[in-house]
């Protein structure tokens, strides 16, 4: 059996754990709106497996087996309605594909788990073409058991791991390859929005890698932008006030428990006031938008003394500081890190303080919520539960800001297996650059 044959299956056994982790909630009787009884709630917080899949079953009308988007809009308090989801509108799809012939909620955690399942062992096989025995993190890396079936990441994921594969792995002309690629993040930011922020590292490469191609690089963003706008069109013409919807939900969306960021961790006491909350609106994406701008400047920086464009490394980064500064840190967001762990060689300490930090914030989060519902003390000084996800979330907090530094000034495993005839190429241009 080939080596990566041996990495998917594994990646499937793990991708079975973590659907078996989630279908603990379920059952082991549903009333009348499929939802799991007894005590569905309690059992999710307490016993640590919870999923958004299973839990938004109820209230999004994907019970009812609406077609997203269509129909429907959002209130004045908030809430969406009509078959609107919080999700750009590939991921509604396949939300409402999971639910299309099931009528309760663990059947719609099934229902989602095989639907995703393919994306997750299509990441595997690319990062074990990219990256070989490393992409053993993404197999059975513990992230992939606690959220392949927690949201809908893992074809997200796939569009911005595949985008990386076709960079550098497939044998065609550096115009084909990189607009493929940018089309796959279009297609990303159809899913899940983050890997739209890639598309800047790739531009610069292109831009640099062509000899200053301007066309090469405006011919990325606009596959990029064309590709997003093509999927979106559709739902934008048929039901324009249930398309608009969901990106309203997003921009209102406010700094709260649900969100699990630093801003609320940090903040927690400030959250109900509406300046607070406006403030946080034009902060979190202002300094977003420093750290992108850093992170491609390092990385021109270093373009300059290698000749080579670090986008990979830059990328990586730049998720660094989308997870760290953004409104919203839900648990999951793990997931999209992970595959960067195996691109790009930085230090095992990392990756194990990362890993580490997360179970402490997925677990405590979960266990401190279910401790607040039932009344019980919860404090830093009353037990564990808080001081683990404290730990969770500062760790995770402080190492996201040591990985954007460690990811720039790393290099990509990736460079690893390139042959002798490319790197020579690479090499030569870097001298002809710099004897020019």
């Amino acid at each position: 059996m080939s080596a990566l044959a041996v990495l998917c299956l594994l990646t499937a056994v793990t991708l079975a754990l973590g659907y078996a982790n989630k279908a603990r909630c379920t059952g082991p009787e549903f009333n009348e709106w499929g939802r799991s009884v007894p005590d569905y709630q309690v059992r999710s917080y307490r016993d640590v497996c919870y999923s958004d899949i299973q839990n938004l079953w109820v209230g999004r009308d994907i019970d009812r087996h609406v077609f997203p988007y269509v129909s429907g809009g959002i209130d004045e308090d908030g809430s969406l309605w009509g078959g609107v989801v919080e999700y750009p509108v590939l991921t509604g799809v396949l939300i409402w594909a999971g639910a299309l012939f099931v009528n309760t909620d663990a059947g719609f955690l099934l229902s989602s788990a095989l639907l995703m399942a393919p994306f997750g062992l299509a990441v595997a096989w690319w990062l074990g073409r990219l990256s070989r025995w490393r992409a053993l993190l993404w197999a059975i890396g513990p992230p992939l058991v606690l959220y392949a079936d927690h949201n809908w990441d893992l074809p997200v994921v796939a569009s911005a791991v595949a985008a990386v594969f076709v960079m550098h792995r497939w044998h065609a002309s550096l115009a084909r390859r990189s607009t493929v690629a940018a089309v796959l993040l279009g297609l990303g930011f159809a899913l899940k929005l983050y890997p739209a922020i890639f598309v800047l590292p790739l531009m610069l490469y292109v831009f640099t890698e062509g000899g200053r191609d301007w066309r090469g690089a405006l011919r990325v963003a606009g596959s990029a932008a064309g590709t997003g706008l093509l999927v979106n069109v559709p739902f934008a013409l048929a039901g324009f006030q249930g398309w608009a919807a969901s990106f309203e939900f997003q921009s209102r969306r406010r700094v709260d428990l649900s969100t699990n960021s630093v801003w609320y961790w940090g903040f927690r006491d400030w959250t109900g006031d509406d300046g607070f909350q406006a403030a946080m609106g034009i902060v979190s994406p202002g300094l977003m938008l420093v750290s992108f701008a850093l992170a491609c400047w390092v990385g021109w920086l270093r373009f300059e003394r290698t000749g080579t464009y670090p986008w990979v490394q830059v990328s990586a980064a730049m998720l660094c500081g989308f997870l760290l500064l953004h409104k919203v840190h839900s648990p999951q967001y793990a997931l999209w890190l992970l595959p960067f762990f195996v691109l790009v060689h930085v230090r095992w300490g990392w990756i194990a303080a990362y890993l580490v930090a997360d179970f402490a914030m997925c677990t405590g989060i979960f266990r401190w919520l279910y401790l607040n519902n039932e009344g019980m003390p919860s404090g830093v000084h009353d037990g564990f539960t808080a001081q683990a996800l404290m730990i969770g979330v500062w760790g995770r907090a402080a190492l996201l800001v040591g990985l954007f530094v460690a990811f720039l000034s790393a290099r990509t495993t990736i460079e690893e297996r390139t042959s002798g005839r490319e790197e020579s190429a690479e090499t030569s241009r870097y001298r002809i650059r710099n004897l020019g």
